[in-house]
């Protein structure tokens, strides 16, 4: 009892004192012939049924008194305990053998105790023979059968996740091919377009140094930008070839942002940075990229949608919590709507909910617009993905606010488009008539003997 479960002790003590309370409480309405006997026979019933997990051969063997003797309830108790018994006995030879001593020991026992007053009859021989095969062979049998589907259905178990996990990764690598191709793809084409551009910018830059030097401002940030679109081509190419050792520089640290306020300001905006951390940010490589993605689609927003609007980049950093806003006024004037498509606020709804973070996005009360982003500073790994990204809508200005949040899907199984396999213990038609309806019938003259036999006691 001290090594078993406690689920265990409690389930087997209430299954005991069931035993014991059936096959004791028609006694007084029944009064046998031998009480003594017939209430040693109850307890020793009752007796069994722990008895069966710990010693399963000797609890069938000790079955023998109890259908040998004159206690009707007991008896019925029987089958239930050698049912459950044998199947945690094995070999399956060893398990035939303890039943067939035990039936034979029961026949013995019976003619034993008839012979006391004289030979038994043989319609008494008969009977005895008859109780055995139907209290002891048949409930082995039954319970023979189930316990070699046990082992079975553990290896069908078993090949079941083989599978299962094979075809998982069989699409991994099928998927991996194909992100592999994009990447590829992207690259002959996108590459050799944006090298062009950052060619052509610095041709320009130093023409207009030299012809217009007002200008000189504007085709450096052409250039610059046309130089930070190609890094980010890389880093692009590189998740999709599944790069762990991505290349993240020193993205999302202060001095990160402070190049990205910096280079809004030189395009036109009075932007600014408050950054609220004491020392450098120590958070994950992929916080700080996601910090960086949420600071720049704010800024460049706001330049966008709110042109001469003055501009708040905060950063907060609460321990195993990082914070990041984007707030912009009202703009001074009107300012065109522009033909946005909303996809950049998709995106970062979708980065910042995959590392567990929340997005918020939406007109000020006062004016203007504020985009902000709370995010684990150390996100679980892997990321929780589920099955609704969310709705998302919004831009700097006058556009409606980031509906949903983090997202309220549940997760998805292992791999893409995969179920998780059928748990072997949820009983289906298909495996009730296949895999333990043999075993089941092998009772039904067990289950009919029990209630012949508690109907003629009754009766008697």
């Amino acid at each position: 009892m001290r090594a078993a479960p406690r689920r265990t002790v409690v389930i087997e003590s209430v299954l005991a004192g069931l035993v014991l309370l059936g096959t004791l409480a028609p006694l007084p309405l029944i009064p046998p012939a031998h009480p003594v006997t017939t209430i040693l026979l109850g307890v020793w019933a009752a007796l069994l049924v722990p008895a069966r997990r710990v010693y399963p051969a000797l609890t069938v063997m000790g079955c023998v008194p109890v259908v040998a003797g004159d206690n009707v309830w007991a008896t019925v108790v029987v089958p239930c305990v050698v049912w459950s018994a044998v199947r945690r006995v094995t070999p399956a030879r060893r398990a035939w053998g303890v039943a067939g001593a035990s039936g034979a020991g029961a026949v013995l026992v019976s003619i034993a105790a008839a012979s006391v007053g004289g030979l038994p009859k043989m319609s008494y021989l008969a009977a005895g023979a008859g109780a055995s095969a139907l209290f002891i062979l048949l409930p082995a049998l039954s319970g023979l059968m189930l316990g070699r589907r046990r082992p079975l259905t553990g290896l069908l178990r078993e090949r079941n996740a083989y599978l299962e996990q094979a075809r998982f990764l069989t699409e991994e690598t099928a998927r991996m091919e194909e992100r592999a191709r994009i990447a590829a793809e992207m690259h002959d084409l996108l590459g050799h377009r944006i090298g062009l551009i950052s060619v052509h910018a610095g041709a320009l830059q130093l023409a207009v140094e030299r012809q217009a030097p007002p200008l000189a401002a504007r085709a450096e940030f052409l250039h610059t930008t046309a130089g930070t679109a190609m890094e980010e081509l890389r880093g692009i190419l590189g998740v999709l070839r599944h790069q762990t050792g991505e290349e993240t520089g020193e993205r999302g640290t202060r001095e990160d942002l402070s190049a990205l306020v910096a280079d809004s300001r030189n395009a036109g905006a009075d932007a600014e940075l408050h950054w609220n951390a004491t020392g450098a940010m120590d958070a994950d490589a992929r916080t700080r990229q996601a910090v960086h993605r949420v600071t720049r689609e704010g800024l460049a927003n706001a330049l966008k949608h709110a042109s001469g609007a003055p501009v708040r980049v905060t950063f907060h950093d609460e321990g195993d919590t990082v914070v990041v806003a984007v707030v912009n006024d009202a703009p001074p004037g009107p300012c065109s709507r522009g033909d946005g498509n909303r996809s950049g606020l998709v995106g970062l709804q979708e980065r910042v909910r995959l590392l567990g973070g929340v997005l918020d996005a939406g007109p000020r009360p006062e004016g203007g617009f504020a985009l902000s982003a709370r995010i684990p500073a150390m996100p679980d790994m892997p990321p929780v993905y589920a099955t609704s990204a969310g709705s998302v809508s919004g831009g700097a200005g006058s556009r409606p606010p980031l509906s949903g949040g983090a997202g309220s899907g549940p997760p998805l199984s292992g791999g893409a488009g995969s179920r998780p396999p059928l748990s072997t213990e949820v009983l289906t038609w298909p495996r009730l008539l296949g895999g333990g309806c043999a075993a089941m019938l092998v009772l039904l003259p067990t289950v009919g003997g029990s209630l012949v036999l508690l109907i003629m006691a009754v009766l008697h």
